[in-house]
């Protein structure tokens, strides 16, 4: 787990990038324009700032979001519970996955959570029991049931 950030650790234009970019980025051959405009910066300068934003543990991952649902697929939210000395072996092999969306570490019993996409309902079973198998771990599967949108938002 990443130690917290101090109060101070971003200034005004880490706070409105993080802002600006919970609304998503236009399609486009220049994303970031209207972003650097408004923070008075280049596009280069923004994705310089992006990346640091990682360094820094401010934001833990910058991607697309592809809805595997509207696509015709399915997802699941899963969890397992990993011995803390198996930890390193399993989340490698679960990571290697082409199924697995993303993963991360939890202070809980059920320390590894993780999302399956796949392109078809049954393909999420077919994975998680192939993640029993070659692990020997119950792979808890939490499907959806219904979606939630939670703003985030810092204040600038």
């Amino acid at each position: 787990m990443r130690a917290t950030l101090p109060p101070d650790a971003l200034d005004a234009t880490d706070r409105l990038l993080i802002n600006r970019l919970q609304d998503g980025l236009p399609l486009t051959h220049a994303p970031f324009a209207p972003i650097a405009a408004e923070a008075g910066l280049t596009e280069a300068e923004v994705v310089d700032r992006i990346a640091q934003l990682r360094e820094i543990g401010a934001i833990t991952r910058f991607g697309p979001f592809l809805d595997a649902e509207a696509m015709g697929g399915a997802f699941c939210l899963c969890a397992m519970s990993v011995p803390a000395g198996r930890f390193d072996e399993v989340v490698t092999y679960v990571n290697e996955l082409p199924q697995v969306a993303h993963n991360y570490e939890r202070q809980h019993k059920l320390n590894m959570w993780f999302v399956l996409a796949c392109e078809k309902a049954e393909q999420i079973a077919e994975a998680a029991a192939r993640i029993e198998r070659e692990t020997g771990l119950k792979v808890l599967r939490f499907p959806k049931l219904k979606e939630f949108f939670i703003g985030f938002r810092v204040e600038a």
